[in-house]
Protein backbone atom coordinates (compact mmCIF):
# COMPACT_ATOMS: atom_id res chain seq x y z
CA UNK A 1 0.00 0.00 0.00
CA UNK A 2 1.18 3.38 -0.73
CA UNK A 3 -0.85 5.84 1.69
CA UNK A 4 1.69 8.98 0.35
CA UNK A 5 -0.54 9.61 -3.38
CA UNK A 6 -2.90 9.88 -1.22
CA UNK A 7 -1.58 12.35 1.29
CA UNK A 8 -0.31 13.93 -1.51
CA UNK A 9 -3.58 15.07 -2.44
CA UNK A 10 -4.05 16.70 0.62
CA UNK A 11 -3.96 20.37 1.49
CA UNK A 12 -0.17 21.14 1.97
CA UNK A 13 1.32 20.06 4.99
CA UNK A 14 4.10 22.36 6.59
CA UNK A 15 6.85 21.93 9.22
CA UNK A 16 7.57 24.41 11.98
CA UNK A 17 12.00 25.40 12.15
CA UNK A 18 11.49 23.42 15.92
CA UNK A 19 9.61 19.80 13.88
CA UNK A 20 12.63 20.96 11.12
CA UNK A 21 15.09 20.54 14.02
CA UNK A 22 12.75 17.47 15.92
CA UNK A 23 13.27 15.36 12.34
CA UNK A 24 16.34 15.78 11.01
CA UNK A 25 17.67 12.47 11.02
CA UNK A 26 14.71 12.08 9.15
CA UNK A 27 14.96 14.64 6.26
CA UNK A 28 18.48 13.78 5.58
CA UNK A 29 17.59 10.47 4.20
CA UNK A 30 15.94 10.42 0.19
CA UNK A 31 13.63 7.42 1.77
CA UNK A 32 11.73 9.94 3.99
CA UNK A 33 12.83 13.40 3.37
CA UNK A 34 10.39 16.87 3.46
CA UNK A 35 7.64 15.10 1.60
CA UNK A 36 7.96 11.62 3.55
CA UNK A 37 8.03 13.71 6.59
CA UNK A 38 5.19 16.39 5.67
CA UNK A 39 2.96 12.48 4.84
CA UNK A 40 3.85 11.36 8.11
CA UNK A 41 2.53 14.73 9.79
CA UNK A 42 -0.87 14.50 7.51
CA UNK A 43 -1.27 10.41 8.48
CA UNK A 44 -3.79 8.80 10.96
CA UNK A 45 -2.80 5.95 12.55
CA UNK A 46 -5.78 3.81 15.14
CA UNK A 47 -4.23 1.65 17.98
CA UNK A 48 -6.54 -0.45 18.79
CA UNK A 49 -5.18 -1.04 22.70
CA UNK A 50 -3.00 1.05 24.47
CA UNK A 51 -1.10 -1.73 26.48
CA UNK A 52 1.65 -3.74 25.75
CA UNK A 53 2.26 -3.75 21.88
CA UNK A 54 0.35 -0.14 21.80
CA UNK A 55 3.16 1.38 23.81
CA UNK A 56 5.82 1.18 21.76
CA UNK A 57 3.74 1.70 18.56
CA UNK A 58 2.01 4.55 20.18
CA UNK A 59 5.65 5.92 21.55
CA UNK A 60 7.66 5.28 18.11
CA UNK A 61 5.14 6.73 15.67
CA UNK A 62 4.75 9.72 17.57
CA UNK A 63 8.85 10.81 18.23
CA UNK A 64 8.44 9.70 14.46
CA UNK A 65 6.15 12.61 13.41
CA UNK A 66 2.59 10.88 12.90
CA UNK A 67 0.34 13.85 13.05
CA UNK A 68 -2.78 12.08 14.09
CA UNK A 69 -3.01 8.86 16.44
CA UNK A 70 -5.98 7.45 17.79
CA UNK A 71 -6.38 5.60 21.12
CA UNK A 72 -8.85 2.71 21.54
CA UNK A 73 -9.00 1.42 25.13
CA UNK A 74 -11.25 1.39 27.85
CA UNK A 75 -9.27 -0.13 30.96
CA UNK A 76 -7.06 1.55 33.48
CA UNK A 77 -3.84 1.10 34.73
CA UNK A 78 -2.80 -1.92 37.13
CA UNK A 79 0.36 -2.72 38.52
CA UNK A 80 0.60 -5.70 36.90
CA UNK A 81 0.59 -3.88 33.42
CA UNK A 82 3.47 -1.96 34.22
CA UNK A 83 6.30 -5.02 33.49
CA UNK A 84 5.92 -4.09 29.50
CA UNK A 85 3.20 -1.13 29.05
CA UNK A 86 5.71 1.33 28.92
CA UNK A 87 2.98 4.21 28.08
CA UNK A 88 2.41 4.16 32.22
CA UNK A 89 4.19 4.52 35.13
CA UNK A 90 3.59 3.80 38.97
CA UNK A 91 1.87 6.90 39.53
CA UNK A 92 -0.72 5.99 36.97
CA UNK A 93 -2.12 2.93 38.45
CA UNK A 94 -5.85 3.34 38.68
CA UNK A 95 -6.02 5.86 36.12
CA UNK A 96 -8.06 5.38 32.64
CA UNK A 97 -4.96 3.93 30.38
CA UNK A 98 -6.36 6.83 27.68
CA UNK A 99 -4.81 9.73 30.03
CA UNK A 100 -1.54 8.42 30.74
CA UNK A 101 -0.92 7.67 27.12
CA UNK A 102 -1.90 10.80 25.84
CA UNK A 103 0.30 12.48 28.60
CA UNK A 104 3.27 10.39 27.55
CA UNK A 105 2.95 10.79 23.75
CA UNK A 106 2.45 14.34 24.13
CA UNK A 107 5.48 14.60 26.75
CA UNK A 108 6.98 12.79 23.78
CA UNK A 109 5.93 14.82 20.79
CA UNK A 110 3.45 17.70 21.28
CA UNK A 111 2.73 18.40 17.52
CA UNK A 112 0.71 15.13 17.40
CA UNK A 113 -2.97 14.95 17.59
CA UNK A 114 -4.02 12.30 20.14
CA UNK A 115 -7.47 11.33 19.56
CA UNK A 116 -9.16 9.13 22.71
CA UNK A 117 -11.96 6.40 22.10
CA UNK A 118 -12.51 5.45 25.44
CA UNK A 119 -14.43 3.12 24.34
CA UNK A 120 -14.92 -1.55 23.78
CA UNK A 121 -14.60 -1.58 20.12
CA UNK A 122 -17.69 -3.38 19.10
CA UNK A 123 -19.76 -4.51 15.82
CA UNK A 124 -21.79 -1.74 16.11
CA UNK A 125 -18.81 1.24 16.25
CA UNK A 126 -16.01 -0.24 14.87
CA UNK A 127 -16.63 1.00 11.15
CA UNK A 128 -17.43 4.77 12.87
CA UNK A 129 -14.15 4.55 14.73
CA UNK A 130 -11.98 3.38 12.07
CA UNK A 131 -13.48 5.22 8.84
CA UNK A 132 -11.26 8.51 9.62
CA UNK A 133 -7.78 6.49 9.78
CA UNK A 134 -5.24 6.11 7.16
CA UNK A 135 -3.54 2.56 8.84
CA UNK A 136 -4.91 0.62 11.42
CA UNK A 137 -2.61 -1.24 14.07
CA UNK A 138 -4.23 -3.94 15.76
CA UNK A 139 -2.54 -4.42 19.40
CA UNK A 140 -5.41 -6.72 21.04
CA UNK A 141 -5.07 -9.46 22.81
CA UNK A 142 -8.29 -11.51 22.60
CA UNK A 143 -9.82 -13.90 19.21
CA UNK A 144 -13.39 -11.46 18.83
CA UNK A 145 -11.18 -8.37 18.94
CA UNK A 146 -8.97 -9.73 16.53
CA UNK A 147 -11.33 -10.82 13.94
CA UNK A 148 -13.72 -7.96 14.39
CA UNK A 149 -10.62 -5.43 13.74
CA UNK A 150 -10.19 -7.72 10.48
CA UNK A 151 -13.33 -7.47 9.24
CA UNK A 152 -13.65 -3.89 9.35
CA UNK A 153 -10.31 -3.56 7.94
CA UNK A 154 -11.41 -5.59 4.66
CA UNK A 155 -14.70 -3.63 4.41
CA UNK A 156 -12.87 -0.26 4.53
CA UNK A 157 -9.95 -1.39 2.44
CA UNK A 158 -7.77 -0.10 5.00
CA UNK A 159 -4.61 -2.24 6.38
CA UNK A 160 -4.36 -3.80 9.20
CA UNK A 161 -0.81 -3.86 10.90
CA UNK A 162 -1.12 -7.21 12.91
CA UNK A 163 0.86 -8.23 16.13
CA UNK A 164 0.29 -10.96 18.50
CA UNK A 165 2.60 -11.83 21.96
CA UNK A 166 2.32 -14.74 24.30
CA UNK A 167 5.11 -15.75 26.74
CA UNK A 168 8.62 -15.69 24.95
CA UNK A 169 6.71 -15.63 21.09
CA UNK A 170 5.59 -13.52 18.34
CA UNK A 171 3.80 -12.71 15.08
CA UNK A 172 3.93 -9.45 13.10
CA UNK A 173 2.05 -9.34 9.99
CA UNK A 174 0.30 -6.60 7.76
CA UNK A 175 -3.38 -8.19 6.67
CA UNK A 176 -4.37 -5.93 3.50
CA UNK A 177 -7.63 -7.51 1.48
CA UNK A 178 -6.54 -5.36 -1.12
CA UNK A 179 -3.02 -6.35 -1.95
CA UNK A 180 -2.30 -10.25 0.30
CA UNK A 181 -3.97 -11.68 2.11
CA UNK A 182 -6.21 -11.14 5.46
CA UNK A 183 -6.63 -12.75 9.31
CA UNK A 184 -9.23 -14.97 8.10
CA UNK A 185 -6.98 -15.96 5.11
CA UNK A 186 -4.59 -17.51 7.92
CA UNK A 187 -7.17 -18.31 10.55
CA UNK A 188 -10.57 -18.90 8.87
CA UNK A 189 -11.71 -20.45 12.23
CA UNK A 190 -11.23 -19.56 15.60
CA UNK A 191 -9.74 -21.83 18.50
CA UNK A 192 -12.35 -23.77 20.98
CA UNK A 193 -12.84 -21.03 24.13
CA UNK A 194 -10.26 -21.63 26.63
CA UNK A 195 -7.79 -23.90 24.32
CA UNK A 196 -5.46 -21.07 24.06
CA UNK A 197 -4.78 -19.38 27.24
CA UNK A 198 -4.25 -15.52 27.42
CA UNK A 199 -1.17 -13.36 28.49
CA UNK A 200 -2.89 -13.40 31.94
CA UNK A 201 -3.16 -16.92 32.48
CA UNK A 202 0.28 -17.88 30.53
CA UNK A 203 2.41 -14.90 30.99
CA UNK A 204 4.53 -12.76 28.61
CA UNK A 205 8.63 -11.94 28.69
CA UNK A 206 7.78 -8.23 29.36
CA UNK A 207 10.06 -7.18 26.49
CA UNK A 208 8.45 -9.11 24.04
CA UNK A 209 5.85 -6.36 23.31
CA UNK A 210 8.53 -4.26 22.73
CA UNK A 211 9.99 -6.22 20.09
CA UNK A 212 7.04 -6.69 18.29
CA UNK A 213 4.98 -3.39 18.74
CA UNK A 214 8.33 -1.84 17.22
CA UNK A 215 8.16 -3.96 14.38
CA UNK A 216 4.54 -2.74 13.54
CA UNK A 217 5.72 0.47 14.17
CA UNK A 218 8.09 0.06 11.23
CA UNK A 219 5.35 -1.72 9.27
CA UNK A 220 2.83 1.53 9.61
CA UNK A 221 5.82 4.12 8.46
CA UNK A 222 6.63 2.09 5.52
CA UNK A 223 2.98 1.82 4.69
CA UNK A 224 2.81 5.48 5.12
CA UNK A 225 5.80 6.63 3.42
CA UNK A 226 5.32 4.00 0.37
CA UNK A 227 8.83 2.24 0.91
CA UNK A 228 10.06 -1.17 1.49
CA UNK A 229 8.13 -4.15 1.38
CA UNK A 230 5.98 -4.25 4.34
CA UNK A 231 4.76 -7.41 5.82
CA UNK A 232 2.04 -8.46 3.15
CA UNK A 233 1.29 -11.79 2.34
CA UNK A 234 4.12 -12.93 4.91
CA UNK A 235 3.96 -13.48 8.12
CA UNK A 236 6.96 -12.98 10.51
CA UNK A 237 7.86 -15.65 13.68
CA UNK A 238 9.93 -14.99 16.90
CA UNK A 239 11.02 -16.69 19.61
CA UNK A 240 12.81 -15.17 22.10
CA UNK A 241 14.88 -18.21 23.89
CA UNK A 242 16.18 -18.54 20.97
CA UNK A 243 16.38 -15.11 19.52
CA UNK A 244 15.16 -16.32 16.23
CA UNK A 245 12.93 -15.15 13.07
CA UNK A 246 11.16 -16.96 10.68
CA UNK A 247 8.97 -15.80 8.05
CA UNK A 248 6.20 -18.16 6.87
CA UNK A 249 4.53 -17.03 2.95
CA UNK A 250 0.57 -16.32 2.78
CA UNK A 251 -1.74 -17.08 0.43
CA UNK A 252 -4.97 -15.16 0.12
CA UNK A 253 -7.67 -17.62 0.62
CA UNK A 254 -9.84 -17.74 -2.28
CA UNK A 255 -12.69 -19.06 -0.04
CA UNK A 256 -11.97 -16.93 2.49
CA UNK A 257 -15.31 -15.58 3.41
CA UNK A 258 -14.77 -12.15 3.90
CA UNK A 259 -11.80 -11.47 0.75
CA UNK A 260 -12.15 -14.51 -1.12
CA UNK A 261 -14.03 -14.76 -4.30
CA UNK A 262 -17.84 -14.71 -3.26
CA UNK A 263 -17.60 -13.30 0.27
CA UNK A 264 -20.33 -14.20 2.69
CA UNK A 265 -19.81 -11.49 5.30
CA UNK A 266 -21.37 -8.20 4.02
CA UNK A 267 -21.46 -6.59 7.85
CA UNK A 268 -19.53 -6.88 10.88
CA UNK A 269 -20.88 -9.47 13.18
CA UNK A 270 -21.77 -11.12 16.58
CA UNK A 271 -17.28 -12.07 17.19
CA UNK A 272 -18.13 -13.28 20.79
CA UNK A 273 -20.57 -15.84 19.34
CA UNK A 274 -18.34 -16.43 16.03
CA UNK A 275 -15.66 -17.08 19.02
CA UNK A 276 -17.75 -19.58 20.96
CA UNK A 277 -18.07 -17.02 23.80
CA UNK A 278 -21.05 -16.93 25.73
CA UNK A 279 -22.44 -13.55 27.78
CA UNK A 280 -21.64 -14.72 31.93
CA UNK A 281 -24.86 -15.35 33.33
CA UNK A 282 -26.26 -13.60 36.63
CA UNK A 283 -25.65 -15.26 39.81
CA UNK A 284 -28.51 -18.13 40.73
CA UNK A 285 -29.96 -18.90 36.99
CA UNK A 286 -29.76 -22.58 35.90
CA UNK A 287 -26.68 -21.91 33.37
CA UNK A 288 -24.68 -20.61 36.57
CA UNK A 289 -24.82 -23.49 39.17
CA UNK A 290 -21.25 -25.10 38.61
CA UNK A 291 -20.21 -21.56 39.20
CA UNK A 292 -19.69 -19.87 43.02
CA UNK A 293 -18.88 -16.51 43.50
CA UNK A 294 -16.07 -15.13 46.26
CA UNK A 295 -18.39 -13.74 48.38
CA UNK A 296 -20.52 -16.95 48.47
CA UNK A 297 -17.41 -19.25 49.40
CA UNK A 298 -16.41 -16.84 52.00
CA UNK A 299 -19.85 -17.11 53.60
CA UNK A 300 -19.74 -20.97 53.23
CA UNK A 301 -15.77 -21.22 54.97
CA UNK A 302 -16.99 -19.14 57.60
CA UNK A 303 -20.19 -21.24 58.60
CA UNK A 304 -17.91 -23.93 58.59
CA UNK A 305 -19.43 -25.72 55.47
CA UNK A 306 -16.81 -29.07 54.13
CA UNK A 307 -15.89 -27.21 51.25
CA UNK A 308 -12.51 -28.91 49.50
CA UNK A 309 -10.60 -26.10 47.70
CA UNK A 310 -8.71 -27.53 44.47
CA UNK A 311 -5.88 -25.29 43.00
CA UNK A 312 -5.63 -26.57 39.26
CA UNK A 313 -2.64 -23.60 38.70
CA UNK A 314 1.04 -24.95 38.33
CA UNK A 315 3.67 -25.25 41.33
CA UNK A 316 5.26 -21.54 40.38
CA UNK A 317 1.87 -20.14 40.93
CA UNK A 318 0.87 -21.96 43.96
CA UNK A 319 4.25 -20.38 45.75
CA UNK A 320 3.04 -16.60 44.26
CA UNK A 321 0.24 -17.09 46.49
CA UNK A 322 -2.00 -19.85 47.56
CA UNK A 323 -5.55 -20.06 49.50
CA UNK A 324 -4.82 -23.51 51.27
CA UNK A 325 -6.16 -25.77 48.52
CA UNK A 326 -4.72 -28.89 47.21
CA UNK A 327 -2.95 -28.46 44.31
CA UNK A 328 -3.57 -30.37 40.88
CA UNK A 329 -2.16 -28.25 37.92
CA UNK A 330 -5.07 -28.62 35.16
CA UNK A 331 -2.69 -30.29 32.56
CA UNK A 332 -2.25 -33.08 35.69
CA UNK A 333 -5.69 -33.59 36.11
CA UNK A 334 -6.42 -36.69 34.00
CA UNK A 335 -3.92 -38.79 35.70
CA UNK A 336 -4.94 -37.58 39.32
CA UNK A 337 -8.81 -37.41 39.20
CA UNK A 338 -8.70 -40.33 41.71
CA UNK A 339 -7.30 -38.38 44.36
CA UNK A 340 -10.57 -36.48 44.28
CA UNK A 341 -13.46 -37.47 46.14
CA UNK A 342 -16.71 -37.21 44.34
CA UNK A 343 -18.81 -37.36 47.30
CA UNK A 344 -17.89 -33.89 48.93
CA UNK A 345 -18.08 -30.62 47.52
CA UNK A 346 -15.46 -29.06 45.42
CA UNK A 347 -14.81 -25.51 44.58
CA UNK A 348 -11.60 -25.27 41.90
CA UNK A 349 -9.68 -21.86 41.12
CA UNK A 350 -7.00 -21.04 39.32
CA UNK A 351 -5.70 -17.42 38.01
CA UNK A 352 -8.69 -15.59 37.12
CA UNK A 353 -11.12 -18.81 35.98
CA UNK A 354 -10.66 -20.13 32.95
CA UNK A 355 -8.70 -22.97 33.64
CA UNK A 356 -10.63 -23.80 36.60
CA UNK A 357 -13.91 -23.85 33.89
CA UNK A 358 -11.74 -26.27 31.99
CA UNK A 359 -11.00 -28.55 35.17
CA UNK A 360 -14.60 -28.29 36.28
CA UNK A 361 -15.90 -29.31 32.69
CA UNK A 362 -13.79 -32.59 32.49
CA UNK A 363 -14.64 -33.21 36.32
CA UNK A 364 -18.44 -33.18 35.11
CA UNK A 365 -17.59 -35.40 32.45
CA UNK A 366 -16.19 -37.77 34.72
CA UNK A 367 -19.52 -38.12 37.04
CA UNK A 368 -18.52 -34.95 39.64
CA UNK A 369 -22.00 -33.01 40.75
CA UNK A 370 -20.73 -31.30 43.44
CA UNK A 371 -17.81 -28.79 41.84
CA UNK A 372 -17.99 -25.67 40.96
CA UNK A 373 -15.82 -23.22 39.57
CA UNK A 374 -14.85 -19.91 41.79
CA UNK A 375 -15.37 -16.78 39.27
CA UNK A 376 -12.58 -14.75 39.11
CA UNK A 377 -10.14 -17.13 41.02
CA UNK A 378 -7.84 -16.47 43.63
CA UNK A 379 -6.94 -12.72 41.73
CA UNK A 380 -10.81 -11.68 42.71
CA UNK A 381 -10.24 -13.58 45.95
CA UNK A 382 -7.57 -11.31 46.85
CA UNK A 383 -9.45 -8.39 45.38
CA UNK A 384 -12.46 -8.56 47.14
CA UNK A 385 -12.19 -11.08 50.27
CA UNK A 386 -8.70 -11.19 51.39
CA UNK A 387 -6.75 -8.02 50.05
CA UNK A 388 -3.83 -9.50 52.39
CA UNK A 389 -2.68 -11.78 49.78
CA UNK A 390 -0.25 -10.54 46.79
CA UNK A 391 -1.80 -10.51 43.50
CA UNK A 392 0.03 -11.48 40.22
Amino acid sequence: MNTSSKLETMEEVQLSHEEIKRYGRHLIMPEVGLDGQKNLKAASVLLVGAGGLGSPLALYLAAAGVGTIGLVDYDVVEYSNLQRQVLHSTQDVGRPKLLSARERIHGMNPHVDVRAHETQLTSENALEILKDYDVIADGTDNFPTRYLVNDACVLLKKPNVYGSIFRFEGQASVFYAEEGPCYRCLYSEPPPPGLVPSCAEGGVLGILPGIIGTIQAAETIKLILGIGEPLIGKLLLLDVLKMQFRELKLRKNPECLICGEHPTIQKLIDYEAFCGITPQPENGTEQNKFEIATSALKEQLDRGADVFILDVREPHEYEIVNMGGYLIPLNDLPKRVHELDSSRDIVVHCHHGPRSARAVAFLQQMGFRKVKNLVGGIDQWAASIDPTLPRY
